[in-house]
């Protein structure tokens, strides 16, 4: 399972067209994506007070774009790997969609149904 942080209004667009294709496909040639260990890092240094947010849950199996695991670049919250999805997300492979909302000082935290 890898998670992939979205926009809301981004996520329903893709149900439209069938596929999700972020900006960071085309500015960078892959979706960013994280471990449950990494969200909250990406969360906070990238989305900090944010609102309509979803954690796409993607079972990487159902993945038809290949997926490599890369080492964080420029601004990265935490080292590691990270999972990037060279290409489209198919639909299918997103097992469900889970709310992100910040707490009062902005920040996020995993949500407990991860």
């Amino acid at each position: 399972m890898i998670l992939h942080i979205a926009v809301r209004s981004d996520w329903q667009a893709a149900q439209g067209v069938g596929e999700y294709r972020p900006a960071s496909l085309t500015s960078e040639g892959f979706i960013h994506c994280s471990t449950a260990d990494q969200l909250a890092a990406v969360a906070n240094a990238f989305f900090r007070d944010q609102r309509d947010l979803l954690i796409l849950v993607i079972d990487e199996s159902r993945l038809t774009s290949p997926l490599r695991w890369e080492p964080a670049v420029g601004d990265a919250p935490v080292g590691g790997l990270f999972p990037h999805i060279h290409g489209r997300l198919n639909l299918e492979a997103v097992i469900r969609s889970v709310e992100l909302h910040p707490g009062p000082d902005g920040t996020f935290s995993l949500p407990s149904l991860l």
